[in-house]
């Protein structure tokens, strides 16, 4: 299924340099398990974001929203 994830991060730190807020958004095809363990992950991983992307060392908030998108003209049905 095709997913848009939009990540915002507030307050951050990124190689020394503070940062206001950071939104990144992108859209993925991944399937329900693969939807599921990032979601778990997020939850349950105290330092998800500074452990995968280098240069950030402080978020002081974050968001992580996942909206299916709709393919075709029968992807309500």
């Amino acid at each position: 299924m095709k997913v848009k994830f939009v990540l915002t991060m507030d307050d951050v730190v990124v190689n020394d340099q503070t940062i206001d807020q950071i939104v990144l958004d992108w859209v993925s095809n991944v399937d329900q398990q693969e939807l599921m363990e990032v979601s778990h992950k997020w939850i349950s991983t105290q330092n998800f974001l500074t452990d995968r992307m280098d240069g950030l060392t402080r978020v002081g908030e974050s968001s992580l929203t996942i909206e299916p998108l709709e393919e075709g003209a029968n992807a309500g049905l």
